[in-house]
């Protein structure tokens, strides 16, 4: 926990300190267009990490649930283009989209609850391709492949959500609070058990647990975690379409949780820093065209020195410069157990 407050304090002070080396606008630009940006997409990627830390299974819908929280908010709020529903302020929208999220979530969990590794991959993918198809398509509720744009954010105490430092700020404190509750989650009795199911369904049962209620239930915190998100990223994006929930924006945020490392939380957070900043300056590294190409050899570079990611060579690292290890049992991605199973 010391080490949490610690980072959350840095990551508070960094618009400060890029304000005081960075001319103004680029310190806006650093603020908005890459620590606020690898905040929100941080935020879907945890969600994507939770499920694959703590229940087991990685699931390829998160981008989608995500874009049911965004695409809610954007046909409910008064403003957006084209006008859908409106009429509902931010204040309404944006819970009403956290709810379909998490309801997209409970039923995501219910088709792919008897399911497990590349099937449930497999499942998930179909689910997440299939309800991008039909946005993409619909034109009465979601604007087809267009989709719905102005969705500017609330004003907050007088100040525009557009202000990069209110927007970051925000943003910041909505990852804060998810992280903080996703590491109470898992040690309470229901993450507990969710984690026993992890690593022996049978057993868990046997005790007189539901296996497939528990699993639902954490589809259902990864909806609402990942609607978070994409509420978030839709008024940073000032709106949404097809594109935000395509193939490619599922597969970034799986590279984003495997970059950062899938054995703790944390790493979701790591890797959405990495990728934002590959993606911002590709055209400069390399080539705006051929980011997929650098993304994808900093991808298998990262992997193949630690299958573990980022939090892998750090924890290497601490090895190496003695200090404390990574502590027994923290589970490995695709949630193996680091000890020996008896």
């Amino acid at each position: 926990m010391p080490r949490t407050i610690a980072g959350l304090l840095v990551l508070a002070a960094a618009p400060f300190l890029l304000a005081a080396v960075l001319p103004p606008g680029q310190a806006g630009f650093w603020t908005a267009n890459i620590l606020g940006r690898a905040v929100v997409f941080g935020i879907i990627a945890l969600s994507l990490t939770f499920l694959a830390t703590y229940g087991g299974f990685v699931s390829l819908a998160q981008m989608t649930m995500a874009g049911v929280a965004g695409y809610a908010v954007a046909i409910l709020v008064d403003g957006a283009v084209p006008r859908i529903a409106g009429g509902f302020s931010y204040a309404a929208a944006v819970p009403i989209g956290l709810l379909a999220a998490t309801l997209a979530g409970l039923v995501v969990g219910a088709i792919a609850v008897r399911t497990r590794d590349i099937y449930l991959l497999m499942i998930t993918l179909a689910v997440a391709m299939g309800i991008f198809r039909f946005v993409e398509t619909n034109l009465a509720w979601f604007n087809g492949y267009e989709g719905i744009r102005n969705v500017v954010g609330p004003t907050l105490l007088g100040r525009s959500f557009r202000d990069p430092w209110v927007f970051y700020y925000v943003a910041l404190g909505v990852a804060a609070l998810l992280y903080l509750g996703i590491l109470y989650l898992v040690r309470s009795p229901f993450g507990l058990v969710l984690q026993g199911i992890r690593d022996n369904p049978r057993r868990v049962a046997t005790l007189g647990y539901s296996v497939g209620l528990h699993r639902i239930a954490a589809f259902g915190v990864a909806g609402f975690v990942a609607g978070c998100g994409g509420v978030l990223a839709t008024i940073y994006n000032i709106g949404i379409s097809p594109g935000s929930i395509g193939l490619g924006a599922t597969v970034n945020v799986l590279i984003m949780s495997v970059i950062g490392g899938l054995g703790h939380p944390i790493g979701a957070f790591l890797g959405s820093l990495i990728f934002t900043v590959f993606d911002t300056f590709a055209a400069s590294i390399y080539d705006r065209e051929r980011f997929n190409t650098l993304i994808g050899l900093v991808f298998l570079a990262i992997v193949l020195v630690s299958p573990d990611g980022v939090i892998g060579i750090a924890g290497r690292l601490r090895g190496v410069l003695g200090l404390r290890p990574r502590p027994a049992g923290l589970p490995r991605p695709g949630g193996q157990p680091q000890e020996e199973r008896s």
